[in-house]
């Protein structure tokens, strides 16, 4: 800009303002002459000045952030009111607070320059540079600034390296809660309870004297928050769950308990990170995802906490909560316990034997809490099928869920009320009471509360049935939880464990444990003749019919020998891959949609981060490399067009057939409403995008950062557009990579699972199975159980891709079986590898 250019006069600064503005490609094609001209002599004749003017006029246009800048970086002064409401008026025109392409303002504001004290200003032009311009305002106001210095490339940033950096800088701290004097305001808020006037209530396990003695002096220290304190009974039953069921309340969890020297409590609670929005406390599948993400960014102490938080929660409510709400009291979430300390653990400082002997104790304390719940939980009735081995999501609840909207079940209530000749609400209230005997409906609420269990409330897929399910997602999970355990013992615990539950568990019990799932899985959900895994219904005997995406997640836990993964992702590519990503199951599987048979919000259309992320490590871990990078730049692509286009807003879930977070659908879609500016995003969005970088080569991100569509980038870069493995799907990769957060690079771990014993003979005899010693580089055909001499061995990555930031695959991938292994395996573990 001329006004940088320093001893400059008013008409050398407006003519070098010409000549620098002319460097822009579109004005050089459309007037080369006066572009050559003023580029050989700055001080031209009036003449020339004249025709630069008239030039000048007539290429007025829209500047885009993709334009030439300056060798001079132009910095803007900024007196954030003045220039706020500016801005807002002439841009906003829908006065949502938001500056997005749905705004049919001029997209062009003069902004003062820093380097002109304020006199001279420069135009901002275009959607993305004046929504950051906003939100860069908006952030310094939270700082308590009134006017601020802003760089023009941190307004024109590559959008990749912006939304990365927020996710990093702001949107996890904006998600950081803690039970602690300073944070409870914040964590006792609950959107979902609408009872007004109702005081904040904590709940404290029965067991937990430091937490009671905390909690009971906070609520006297900070009287004008009129808490409330509830000790929990010892024996906390659905009958009392449902009593407390108008009186929402947050549950206490981990914290840091010591004493100083004069005897009094020292009591730590520990942050932890919530997915956003209304969901105002620590969830469970989402914490995993959360945590992915946390490790990438360098933030294993929040990782480690929410683990922490999730051994107290099975320690006193006896299981990893939905959340840590007083209505989450009966039902649990997808479990991911095993492989997120795994992920933690390996993430944990490790430079001295007192850090690694500290790490070892946290390892085994946090696996007894995860065999617990496995023993206790899932593999315990209601949730447990004993005649096909498999788990179903399976509530103790009772009473119609409370933390749904007022009128969510007017429509299911109002023929139970007209037969009884009551109104609706009071039918709710007579039920709610245990005063009315209704079979039917109790069944309805079983198999809805089973639904909000699986994560996936709601879909058309597990409506009235979801607690007669095996589904193939919980099966998959269990599997890698038997495998995980049984690597661990055998990796750090000598093959041995002491479970706190009273006795003594082996490494070779959870293989065998593993085993009979994976057969079990084999054979009620495996469908051979469409190359997909699903679910089964344990009553009726028969697989469903839905086609849904969590299929996938057998290659993410490793159950699929390679002749299913092959098939799996050839299906898998054929009907879940859209235009911007994996969608959640088929069109055909979700059925017609109508006033009277609304859209679901876990069905087609809708894609959502935690399938992408478990596909993405799944396909990888089979050496589907190309894929998983395809699925993975089409879901970035989705996530940073609609960063660019609305704001930064970085929403729940997204159409990923019409790549738009803009659709009506039940319970709406977190994270997108905000003024000027997300501080949040949404929890596991924001850690699919930084898992999912490390899956991009630095080609892909620079095409993600230009906003390359899928479709064309693929053409463009002659990328491969089916499913064929980057490594022969008739053989294994040796190692399997394992993601190692603080670097990105691979690393072996020792593995047990169908994608590792589909490489060795296991035989059967008297009983016991016989393992033949395996070496590193041996590879076994799939079609036979003899070794294959010529079977390739995996591919390198690919040779633009750093080694710094191969992408992570799942935690039990690893490296043959050593012979101690071996050893322990051949003392218990029947049955035949495929």
């Amino acid at each position: 800009m001329a006004d940088d250019i320093p001893n400059a006069s008013p008409q050398e600064r407006i003519g070098a303002a010409g000549v620098r503005r002319s460097r822009s490609r579109s004005y050089q094609r459309r007037f080369p002459h006066h572009h050559s001209h003023h580029a050989r002599n700055d001080n031209d004749s009036s003449d020339s000045g004249e025709n630069l003017v008239t030039a000048r006029r007539r290429t007025m246009r829209r500047r885009g952030s993709m334009d030439a800048k300056t060798s001079i970086p132009r910095r803007f002064l900024v007196d954030i009111e003045v220039v706020e409401k500016v801005l807002l008026e002439q841009e906003d025109s829908n006065n949502d607070f938001q500056i997005t392409i749905e705004d049919t303002g001029p997209k062009v504001l003069k902004v003062p320059t820093a380097s002109s004290g304020g006199f001279r200003t420069f135009e901002v032009r275009g959607t993305y540079m004046l929504s950051n311009l906003l939100q860069e305002m908006a952030l310094a106001q939270d700082r308590g600034l009134k006017q601020i210095v802003i760089d023009e490339d941190r307004l024109s940033e590559n959008p990749v390296d912006r939304l990365s950096r927020m996710i990093r800088t702001v949107f996890w701290n904006g998600l950081v809660r803690c039970m602690d004097e300073s944070g409870i305001q914040a964590i006792c808020a609950d959107p979902k309870n609408t009872t007004p006037g109702s005081r904040p209530i904590i709940y404290v396990p029965h067991s937990d004297e430091p937490a009671l003695e905390y909690y009971t002096q906070m609520a006297r220290d900070l009287s004008q928050l009129q808490i409330q304190v509830v000790r929990l009974p010892k024996d906390i039953t659905p009958q009392y769950v449902n009593s407390i069921n108008n009186k929402f309340g947050v549950l206490s969890l981990a914290a840091d308990v010591s004493h100083d020297a004069g005897g009094r409590l020292v009591y730590r609670p520990l942050p932890f990170v919530v997915p956003g929005g209304r969901f105002n406390e620590q969830y469970g599948w989402d914490s995993y995802f959360e945590a992915l993400g946390l490790l990438v960014d360098g933030r294993w102490q929040l990782a480690k906490n929410m683990v922490d938080n999730f051994a107290y929660e099975i320690k006193h409510y006896g299981k990893i909560l939905n959340a840590n709400r007083s209505y989450y009291l009966t039902r649990s979430q997808p479990p991911f316990l095993t492989d997120m300390i795994l992920k933690v653990f390996e993430a944990l400082p490790a430079a001295t034997a007192a850090e690694r002997e500290q790490n070892l104790d946290w390892l085994r304390r946090s696996l007894d809490a995860a065999i617990t719940e496995y023993i206790e939980v899932w593999t315990s009735a209601p949730r447990f099928d004993a005649k096909t081995g498999l788990s179903c999501y399976h509530t103790t609840g009772i009473g119609m869920p409370p933390e749904t909207e007022s009128t969510h079940f007017d429509h299911i209530i109002a023929p139970f009320a007209a037969r009884l000749g009551v109104s609706v609400e009071e039918y709710k209230t007579l039920y709610n009471a245990d005063e009315i005997n209704e079979p039917e409906l109790d069944d309805f609420f079983v198999h809805d509360r089973a639904v909000r269990e699986s994560g996936h409330d709601t879909s058309y897929r597990l409506e009235l049935r979801c607690a007669n399910l095996a589904t193939i997602d919980l099966n998959c999970l269990l599997y890698k939880y038997e495998v995980d355990i049984a690597d661990a013992l055998d990796e750090h615990f000598g093959g041995y464990f002491k479970w706190s539950g009273g006795r003594e568990t082996t490494a070779a019990e959870w293989r065998m444990r593993s085993e009979t799932r994976r057969q079990s899985i084999n054979k009620h959900m495996w469908n051979e003749a469409k190359g997909l895994y699903f679910d089964y219904d344990v009553v009726l005997g028969e697989q469903s019919v839905y086609e849904t995406v969590t299929a996938t997640w057998a290659l993410w836990a490793g159950c699929a020998t390679p002749a299913q993964a092959r098939r799996l992702v050839e299906a898998s590519c054929r009907k879940f891959e859209v235009s911007g990503g994996l969608v959640s199951g088929t069109e055909e599987s979700r059925g017609e949609i109508s006033l009277q048979r609304p859209n679901r919000q876990w069905d087609f259309p809708f894609g959502w981060a935690p399938h992408q992320i478990m596909a993405w490590y799944g396909l990888y871990n089979y050496g589907y490399v190309d894929v998983a990078r395809r699925f993975a730049y089409r879901w970035l692509f989705t996530i940073t067009q609609a960063f660019v286009d609305f704001n930064g807003v970085v929403p729940e879930k997204f159409d990923v057939v019409n790549m738009t977070h803009r659709f009506q659908v039940e319970y709406g879609n977190v994270g997108a409403d905000f003024k000027k500016v997300a501080r949040e995003g949404f929890g596991w969005m924001n850690a699919s995008y930084q898992v999912g970088l490390t899956y991009l080569t630095s080609h892909m991100r620079r095409a993600l950062g230009t906003l390359t569509p899928p479709d064309v980038f693929f053409r463009k870069a002659n990328w491969k557009v089916d499913a064929t493995p980057s490594h022969s799907p008739t053989s294994t990769p040796v190692p399997i990579p394992f993601f190692i957060s603080e670097a990105g690079t691979p690393r072996a771990r020792p593995q047990s699972n169908a994608l590792f014993n589909a490489l060795r003979s296991l035989k059967i005899r008297n009983g016991s199975a016989v393992l033949p010693q395996v070496s590193s580089d041996t590879v076994y055909s799939e079609s036979s159980d003899t070794p294959s001499d010529d079977a390739p061995s995996r591919d390198p990555p690919d040779s633009d891709t750093d080694m710094a930031t191969a992408p992570p695959a799942a935690s039990s991938a690893g490296r043959p079986m050593t012979r101690s292994m071996a050893d322990s395996g051949d003392k218990q573990k029947p049955g035949s590898s495929s």
